[in-house]
């Protein structure tokens, strides 16, 4: 067993949503611990994101399989080739963001993988995760939790902030300790600032400005 609770303790997610990332920034010098021995839940950002295309909001899900069913580990969940989704989430990401500002000057490093063929769903998440740190320039390092801990207060408390169930993308619930301040957006004035997308989206639209983003989003 873990000798003492990880000062932050987040889920595996696909290209997670920007508040995730204000909660990793505000945590870069304490420990980090992404929840390696969970079962897989559906419908969560650990196999989707949302990106703001020309008609709104579009959700990306990476098809899974489930080799035992909902007891399946959250490490041995495997990705499917079902639908060709590598090619539709690249069309659909170059379809909202190819004429953003930074579109193409990340796209080269994120593009690939679309065509990697990875085999678990955790793998292809933890390269994103740390190809999109090196991309923010945020300079951290992270841990995976060897046992499960039983599910604490989505609050923050002194020994740790567990928030591995309090991001959904059923619902929009603000984490603790954030407040995000909006940015620029493609399709601003047409829809209007849409909050809490993909990193995705504030990387693309603001580029070295998105690390500005992340530390102005945290409360005092």
């Amino acid at each position: 067993m873990m000798e003492s609770l990880p000062t932050l303790l987040l889920a595996t997610a696909y290209a997670p949503p920007v508040s995730y990332f204000v909660k990793l920034y505000e945590y870069v010098a304490g420990t980090i611990a992404l929840e390696g021995c969970e079962h897989y839940i559906k419908q969560s950002y650990r196999n989707r994101c949302r990106i703001l295309g020309p008609n709104g909001v579009q959700s990306l899900t990476i098809p899974v399989e489930l080799p035992a069913g909902t007891k399946t580990p959250i490490r041995e969940v495997r990705i499917s080739d079902h639908g060709e989704w590598r090619h539709l989430h690249a069309q659909a990401l170059r379809t909202a963001y190819g004429a953003s500002p930074f579109f193409e000057f990340y796209a080269d490093e994120l593009m690939p993988f679309y065509e990697r063929r990875y085999t678990y769903l955790w793998d292809f998440n933890a390269e994103l995760l740390q190809t999109l740190l090196a991309q923010l320039q945020l300079d951290l390092d992270w841990c995976t939790t060897m046992d499960f801990l039983p599910p604490q207060s989505a609050e923050a408390t002194s020994e740790c902030c567990d928030l591995r169930y309090a991001l959904s993308p059923k619902q929009a619930a603000p984490l603790p300790g954030v407040q995000l301040r909006p940015y620029y957006q493609l399709h601003l004035e047409r829809m209007g600032f849409v909050e809490d997308l993909s990193i995705l989206d504030l990387l693309f639209e603001m580029g070295p400005e998105a690390l500005l983003v992340l530390r102005d989003s945290l409360q005092a």
